[in-house]
């Protein structure tokens, strides 16, 4: 299939960046990461720039692949990562457009990589447990719920690829911060440092430029691992909870 590529360049944070067009022959059992491969190859046999764009599993499993493909995080298909998007999705003779993820907290780096180490740092905020648990227990030594232990699960599979930042009008970083808190409060271990956690990590998510959450939903429709906004609902009242609480 012959396909119009409107690949969104920029040299760097300073320069002003525009679309730049280019032509490009795809099979369809291709990735759409493989299609863009092609593409660079074919822009290093002209001697020209290849296109600037991270991957590194190409599984759906880092996150990585993070870019804006026809308006939408991560492409058209529902639930899938840039790097799982197959071009069977589109037609011999159609536009695409290629842009990186649009927001303050993701300052472009080069073509479409963006600097995403804002969502590290709600990470390092207090994404982790530190209290010592001692050595690791046998898997049913400490009893877990099922409903907790499926909703630790689901919170668990966010990859952190920034896609709920750029669905959101005002840039909210919520869905991904509230999923790490929401993961981490529902296992035992990590009930011991929850509210200080909590407050950590929103202090720090507001610290990083995020928006606040529009409730428009957006989030939870791009993410490709369908995360349920009701990780955000649960960190409104963790944090409430967190204010009158001290450790």
């Amino acid at each position: 299939m012959k396909l119009t590529l409107k690949i969104w360049r920029q040299k760097n944070q300073n320069d002003k960046g525009r679309l730049e067009q280019f032509t490009v022959e795809a099979e369809e059992h291709m990735s759409f990461l493989e299609m863009l491969d092609v593409l660079n190859e074919q822009l290093i046999a002209e001697k020209k720039e290849p296109i600037a764009f991270e991957h590194d599993c190409r599984e759906g499993i880092c996150g990585t692949c993070s870019m804006v493909i026809n308006g939408k995080p991560h492409g058209p298909m529902k639930g899938t990562t840039a790097c799982q998007l197959h071009m069977r999705m589109f037609k011999d003779g159609d536009t695409i457009h290629i842009e990186p993820f649009r927001a303050k907290a993701f300052p472009v780096i080069k073509d479409l990589v963006v600097d995403r180490s804002s969502l590290d740092n709600i990470i390092q905020a207090g994404g982790y447990i530190s209290v010592n648990t001692g050595q690791a227990p046998d898997g049913n030594a400490i009893p877990v719920e099922r409903d907790q232990a499926s909703d630790a699960f689901d919170s668990a599979t966010c990859i952190g690829c920034g896609a709920c930042v750029a669905a959101c009008p005002n840039g909210s970083a919520m869905l991904f911060t509230s999923a790490k808190v929401n993961h981490l409060e529902k296992l035992p271990q990590g009930k011991v440092e929850h509210n200080r956690r909590v407050n950590k990590m929103v202090t720090q998510m507001d610290l990083e430029g995020f928006g606040l959450c529009s409730n428009v939903g957006a989030c939870e429709v791009e993410c490709p691992k369908e995360i349920s906004t009701q990780n955000i609902a649960n960190l409104n009242k963790y944090y409430l909870s967190s204010v009158f609480v001290k450790e």
